[in-house]
């Protein structure tokens, strides 16, 4: 009996169940696939509906590539198209749009870096010469001998520098979360840390890998002639461990031991207790020294200048100087490297990253006839 062809039969249809079972896997592939498709379409819609940073019409490819590439997941070669990479340095420089919004909440929330003089550095150092005493000039008549003038006396400024760092920390979940404002949020930090520092390295910064503060400058009671350069004028308050019993006259000493030219664009320095004490002082007709901005934005004024709140100011005390006033535009020089530099650390916090930033910042009195100090004593 030929056997053959039910064989073949069978065969054919075994072949047909197995092609029935490899078309309905390929199809179940092709919707995983599909369903990853619009995952990722839905992420990317959510991630471009995300503000872009303030001042930037639209995200760059540098700081799309930046952000999504090596900051989220710590693709190195997203970097290959952001200027300023510095890899030997220990970190990769960040985008100028985020560089950008780093600065500009430092100017918001840190009180010295708002009133000083800031210059930006392509290196590490920074140096600049002040001329002091000027050139001796004289009257002579027509027909008169010209006599040589004496040369003016230079002095150079090269404001001490150091690294300030920030060291941030996010979970692998925020990263992951294509909604987290992965930039805002660590500009946001960035600044917060650094304000805080700078504050403190501005005001009483010993100058040894940090700024030196203009606190930290030699003082004396002599008049702006006969001090050295970079020693900075003090008025006493008349009270050896508080102020005088008509302190609105010492502030009047203080304010007009300022040359008239560096009084345009002055203000008061002082912290928020000194301040408090300082509202409540009056002139001998009962007005109170303190005036209240009459205009939304608009600062407070002391005797018409305006007073600016650093908290690393010293509170008043005996031989302490818990209040400053001067022309910081011109008496106080701050030099930073341009860019921040930003280094990703999965490892050492797990499940935490780490994002360690670093930035050159250096500081120091520039024109010392510039700031006055009031200093409690006799």
């Amino acid at each position: 009996m030929d056997t053959t062809a039910p064989v073949e039969a069978l065969d054919a249809s075994f072949d047909i169940v197995a092609r029935q079972d490899a078309a309905e896997q390929a199809l179940g592939a092709l919707r995983s696939d599909v369903d990853e498709v619009k995952s990722r379409l839905e992420k990317v819609s959510r991630a471009a509906a995300r503000p872009v940073l303030e001042g930037a019409a639209a995200a760059s490819p540098e700081l799309k590539g930046f952000v999504d590439g090596y900051l989220r997941l710590g693709r190195e070669t997203q970097l290959k198209s952001v200027s300023g990479a510095v890899a030997a340095d220990g970190g990769y420089a960040v985008p100028r749009e985020i560089d950008a919004l780093i600065a500009a909440q430092l100017k918001a929330i840190s009180p010295i870096r708002a009133i000083a003089q800031v210059v930006q550095t392509g290196t590490a150092g920074y140096r600049k010469l002040i001329t002091s005493g000027g050139s001796a000039s004289g009257w002579v008549s027509e027909v008169a001998a010209r006599p040589e003038t004496t040369t003016p006396k230079f002095n150079e400024i090269a404001p001490p520098m150091g690294e300030l760092y920030a060291n941030p920390a996010a979970s692998q979940a925020m990263l992951d979360d294509a909604d987290f404002d992965l930039e805002g949020w660590l500009a946001n930090e960035i600044a917060a840390e650094f304000a805080r520092a700078e504050g403190a390295a501005f005001v009483n910064g010993t100058g040894t890998n940090q700024p030196k503060g203009f606190l930290s400058s030699a003082t004396s009671n002599a008049a702006d002639a006969a001090r050295p350069f970079g020693t900075l004028q003090f008025i006493v308050s008349g009270n050896a461990t508080a102020f005088d019993t008509a302190p609105e006259l010492k502030l009047i000493d203080l304010v007009h031991s300022l040359r008239s030219g560096h009084r345009q664009g002055a203000c008061f320095v002082m912290n928020s207790k000194t301040l408090a004490a300082v509202r409540k002082f009056k002139a001998a007709d009962g007005s109170f020294l303190w005036q209240a901005g009459v205009m939304e934005g608009q600062p407070a004024r002391l005797l018409g200048y305006p007073v600016v709140e650093a908290e690393d100011m010293p509170d008043v005390g005996a031989n302490a100087f818990p209040i400053a006033f001067g022309n910081f535009k011109a008496g106080y020089l701050i030099a930073e490297r341009k860019s921040t530099t930003i280094l990703r650390d999965p490892f050492t916090n797990k499940p935490f990253v780490n994002f360690y930033a670093t930035r050159r910042v250096g500081g120091q009195v520039l024109d010392s006839d510039a700031i006055k100090l009031l200093k409690i004593s006799t």
